[in-house]
């Protein structure tokens, strides 16, 4: 059995509609496994979570949720400490979360999937008629100070899961139950919000996936 898992000939795509965020972790762990083990190859999970706030690893995340187990009872969102990079965000309906399943044996280079990820997310939203932008030691997706995509990954054995949450239609207001991913001079916008309609689900998942197949062969051949 090989232990490089090397990359897989094309991306694989999985639609695993709404998820609560402890079974979608479970599942990304799983095909993790699998992809390490050589019985599966690179996959582009999508989702959509019920609503929930998640925290990274980085140090002092707790301290970014603002509302009390009250209001987050009344407002039926859950919390969850989660493996990944960053600190807090929200997950709900109307948010395209993305989880690749990529093993990066043969570019071991996690800055530059970071920047993969990046590029994959400005080039969709561009494609719906938005200019968005990198921040200068921010992470995630901008359109100025409006921050609409977020991304918190994590590996084992160099395969990849978590990623990253497109705000295509979602109900923004709990984002102010946080301070989201600990920014304090931004704010958070979706499509629907900058485009005053937003595009379908299926149509944004399409352009996500075609950009991850034709970027991911140029990430690994070091372009």
């Amino acid at each position: 059995m090989s232990t490089s898992a090397p990359a897989a000939p094309a991306l694989a795509t999985l639609d695993w509609g709404r998820t609560g965020y402890a079974d979608a972790w479970s599942r990304q762990e799983e095909l993790v496994a699998r992809r390490n083990a050589g019985e599966a190859g690179d996959t582009l999970v999508f989702t959509e979570h019920d609503p929930v706030y998640t925290l990274g690893v980085r140090k002092g995340a707790e301290e970014h949720l603002i509302w009390d187990e009250a209001e987050l009872t009344r407002r039926g969102i859950a919390v969850c400490k989660t493996n990944r990079g960053g600190d807090i965000t929200y997950h709900g309906p109307g948010q395209i979360v993305g989880y690749p399943i990529i093993n990066l044996a043969s570019r071991k280079d996690l800055h530059a999937y970071l920047r993969l990820l990046e590029q994959i997310l400005i080039n969709t939203v561009g494609t719906f008629g938005l200019a968005a932008a990198r921040r200068e030691g921010k992470t995630g997706i901008w359109l100025g100070p409006r921050k609409i995509a977020a991304i918190g990954v994590a590996v084992k054995k160099w395969t990849t899961y978590h990623g990253f949450a497109l705000n295509v239609d979602a109900d923004l207001a709990p984002f102010t139950g946080i301070v989201p991913c600990g920014i304090t001079d931004g704010t958070v916008t979706s499509l629907a919000a900058e485009l005053g309609s937003a595009p379908s689900a299926e149509e944004v998942k399409r352009v996500l996936a075609l950009e991850f197949s034709t970027l991911l062969p140029r990430f690994f051949a070091g372009l």
